[in-house]
């Protein structure tokens, strides 16, 4: 009799352990939403790459421990591709296989090359690549922040309007790839609709470890403004032979100097401790905000890193920043489609994010301004920060939005 009991109790266990799990796999226990990012943690632009993939895990490790969607997670599977379109795409069709409801892609070069992806399976996709041409011909794609030619123009725009005297004369220094020589165009095209400015010369620079010939040839001609879109290191080698030379501005504008300003990329902690002393008085145009900044934005974001035990190199990179708001990005498409009782897949939160204005903007503390896209706008963060290097650290001067981009993207 006591035998039959415990036969009894052992059916009855493990009845309730299958109901258990059936409950879980009914979401009763909370839902599991699939991500994927692919990017350079290793390789070419790793520099960036690295801190980037450490602010989208650490951003989702504080979504899951935090409870921010109640008893859902997210898990985002993070891999690194080197900076190779090839293993980008592999990356992305294995992350389709394991039902991904938002990607997060990382280069312009396989943002280019997987557009046309994106459109075919409709996949919402936030890049950390912000080149204007992922924008054309493109419905899935929403960037974080101002473009890479807005950040061009605003610097341009910021040196019509601050310069003194005739039509300044400037030399734009970018990267020989699509990434550099992007912007390049759109800033001629904002000359051509009235911004008076002179472009003297386009200069892709290489590997040179002396830019003396190319800085004399810029004075020879007369230019007072040296705008560059590339990435810290070839900046950091032009700004040490500029001092060496004595041929940088003290101050904005100087006669018979030139006056250095950078987009994106080529700025940051990195950039003042590649350059050191020839760092000062460089201008650099950035959306996010800067630990420097010592705000309580800033605050947010270095105890974010401090919580997941990342070295102050990470936890003060605005590629960190640049992580953490491209991860908040789908973050807030799920909790939108949680709150308006939608299902959590690629085509609702295309939805969401279409929609993701007006009252549903929202505030990053990794961003200068409010996140926000619609139909017609997937551009997430307008405003760009002018930073100005100011005893070793960068420091907000103003805040603008292009006022030509906005121009040349409605044909006005």
């Amino acid at each position: 009799m006591k035998q039959h009991f415990g036969v009894r109790q052992i059916l009855g266990c493990a009845l309730v352990l299958i109901m258990a799990t059936a409950f879980t796999g009914s979401g009763i226990a909370g839902q599991v939403y699939k991500l994927g990012f692919s990017g350079a943690i290793t390789g070419p632009t790793s520099d960036a790459g690295n801190p980037l993939a450490k602010g989208v895990e650490d951003w989702f490790k504080y979504v899951n421990d935090n409870k921010l969607l109640g008893d859902d997670t997210i898990d985002c599977t993070i891999r690194d591709d080197q900076y190779k379109t090839a293993v980008t795409k592999r990356n992305f069709e294995e992350y389709l296989d394991e039902g991904i409801v938002f990607y997060l892609n990382y280069s312009t070069g396989s943002t280019l090359g997987l557009k046309r992806d994106f459109e075919e399976v409709k996949m919402p996709t936030a890049p950390s690549s912000y080149h204007e041409g992922n924008l054309v011909d493109s419905n899935y794609i929403f960037i974080p922040v101002a473009t890479y030619s807005e950040n061009m123009v605003a610097l341009a725009e910021y040196v019509v309007n601050n310069h003194k005297g005739s039509t300044p004369k400037v030399a734009l220094f970018i990267h020989p790839s699509a990434f550099g020589r992007g912007p390049v165009d759109d800033t001629k095209k904002a000359v051509a609709k009235g911004l008076d400015m002179e472009i003297v010369e386009v200069v892709e620079h290489g590997k040179d470890l002396d830019n003396s010939a190319m800085l004399q040839r810029l004075m020879s001609k007369g230019v007072q403004y040296v705008i560059s879109h590339t990435v810290q290191s070839p900046v950091a080698t032009m700004l040490k032979d500029a001092m060496r030379l004595n041929v940088n501005a003290k101050s904005f504008g100087e006669a018979g100097k030139l006056t250095f300003l950078g987009a994106h990329y080529t700025g940051g902690s990195d950039l003042i401790a590649l350059a050191g002393d020839a760092a000062e008085n460089f201008y650099w145009t950035c959306s996010y905000n800067l630990t420097s900044e010592d705000n309580a934005k800033s605050k947010k974001q270095l105890e974010l890193a401090k919580t997941y035990g990342r070295d102050d190199k990470a936890a003060n990179s605005h590629n960190y920043a640049a992580g953490i708001l491209q991860a908040q990005i789908p973050t807030q498409a799920i909790m939108m489609a949680k709150k308006a009782g939608l299902d959590i897949t690629p085509a609702n939160l295309y939805k969401m994010l279409n929609m993701m204005h007006g009252e549903n903007e929202f505030e990053s503390f990794a961003a200068v301004g409010p996140v926000s896209f619609s139909e017609d706008d997937h551009v997430g963060v307008d405003m760009v920060n002018i930073y100005k290097v100011e005893n070793q650290v960068f420091r907000a001067i103003s805040s603008i939005e292009s006022v030509y981009m906005k121009k040349l993207r409605t044909g006005m």
